[in-house]
């Protein structure tokens, strides 16, 4: 069954606009609450906690939901503004019903959404995503009165999950003498990540950590990390690191404000894993570069592609019972350690990892030399399907002949534009670009 709201993380859109209108929200609390009420039917009153970023919109939609757990009698925790995955470790360490973020992760402000931990700390699964789109399609109620859910703010959200932060780190490490930047987006981590950092004794400048409401992802953050490459210098600190609005994604910066993408970070974690034990397989995406592929197999670890989300790297990993896993925009999972994807947890691994190598993120990365990729997104009719165009797949068979072993071609259409994504990967960047460009040349516009 096709979902018709949710989608590959929640329910997410342009602010004031279907599905995320005051209205719309209200009605998928009630929904939301109205299943979760279902499953708790033997074992009690369902207890849920709604965490937020810092768009303006939060409010508007946090008070709705709110209202629509009420209806459904549902009580409510409200951490206020929170990371994603924090609410994720608080849903599971509070044992609470669900979680529930108000965030559209790494968009401009005028953009939210809502997605939704299980009990456990997981994004929910495809059939209780269906069950509450099931609910949306009958009219919303009302409990009795006396049945209504209460809502009470979660004491010291915030310091409960920077101490669960800190115990990833390991106890003989500390970061005494780093000095990092630590570039929060605006987000939701302006008020936690500096602190984890600074507890575990370093000298921390931190950047982006004035919300206003409109300035998140802003010009900050890993979608923008120019400017924290550009403080790392001026500050001559160590190492920057960057976080997105809802603080599930990492980029890092060395003292020369060289940028490293989550594929950089997944390898040097990897190197680190295999030091100390075996690692039976990591998993990346479609875009993951060949070059880990290929130093995964020089090391003896099994390597998976997952479609392009880092929904979908969890359920692979979860498939094959593997650990770690990414994806090139930084969204780094550690099973080991949290249940989803954390920028924060995933800054403190690899920073581990560089306090017991005793090197730098260039000398951690010196022995892999990642393949240029070449991206060409070309506008198409909505609906246009590329796999029955012959003139295409002519040009894909014979570029993909001509780079061999040595490269790999990937198109694919975009998931929320009517766009074809072609992408080439060959040793050499000239290359790249010329056959990406030759494959693209036969979209037909």
């Amino acid at each position: 069954m096709k979902r018709k709201y949710f989608g590959t993380d929640g329910v997410r859109g342009l602010v004031g606009q279907a599905p995320i209108t005051a209205d719309f929200v209200m009605r998928l609390g009630y929904a939301a609450g109205k299943v979760l009420a279902q499953a708790k039917a033997s074992t009690g009153r369902p207890v849920v906690l709604i965490g937020k970023d810092t768009r303006i919109s939060g409010y508007m939609l946090e008070a709705a939901l709110e209202a629509g757990f009420a209806a459904a009698g549902v009580d409510v925790m409200l951490g206020g503004p929170l990371p994603t995955p924090a609410v994720a470790y608080l849903t599971r360490a509070l044992r609470l019903s669900a979680g529930v973020v108000i965030s559209a992760s790494h968009n401009p402000f005028h953009d939210n959404g809502i997605k939704f931990f299980s009990a456990n700390g997981n994004k929910l699964p495809d059939e209780v995503e269906l069950a509450i789109e099931a609910e949306l399609e009958e009219p919303m109620g009302c409990v009795s009165s006396e049945k209504l859910g209460r809502a009470k703010r979660l004491d010291d959200a915030r310091g409960r999950y920077i101490e669960f932060c800190k115990s990833t780190f390991p106890n003989e490490l500390d970061l005494r003498g780093l000095k990092l930047v630590v570039d929060c987006a605006h987000g939701a981590a302006y008020h936690i990540a500096p602190d984890v950092f600074h507890e575990l004794g370093a000298e921390v400048v931190a950047i982006g950590n004035q919300p206003n409401g409109l300035n998140i992802n802003d010009k900050h953050g890993a979608t923008a990390p120019q400017n924290l490459a550009k403080a790392v210098r001026e500050h001559e600190a160590d190492i920057g690191i960057a976080l997105d609005g809802d603080a599930d994604r990492l980029l890092m910066v060395d003292n020369t404000g060289r940028i490293y993408n989550g594929d950089e970070l997944l390898y040097i974690m990897v190197k680190d894993r295999m030091a100390t034990g075996h690692i039976p397989g990591v998993v990346g995406t479609l875009m993951t570069n060949m070059a880990l592929e290929v130093a995964f197999k020089r090391m003896g670890v099994s390597f998976a592609r997952a479609k392009v989300g880092d929904r979908y790297v969890l359920e692979v990993l979860q498939e094959k019972g593997w650990q770690i896993g990414g994806e090139g925009s930084g969204h780094l999972l550690f099973l080991d350690k949290h249940t989803t994807g954390d920028g924060i947890v995933s800054a403190l691994q690899v920073l581990s990892a560089l306090k017991r190598c005793g090197n730098s993120l260039a000398a951690c990365t010196a022995d892999i030399d990642m393949y240029p990729q070449s991206l060409i997104n070309v506008k198409v009719q909505p609906g246009f399907d590329w796999q029955k165009n012959d003139a295409i797949l002519l040009e894909k068979e014979r570029v993909e002949g001509e780079l061999g072993d040595e490269g790999r071609v990937l198109i694919r259409p975009s998931g929320t534009e009517p766009l074809i994504r072609v992408m080439v990967e060959a040793k050499y960047a000239e290359a790249a670009e010329k056959m990406a460009k030759r494959i693209a040349s036969r979209v037909p516009f």
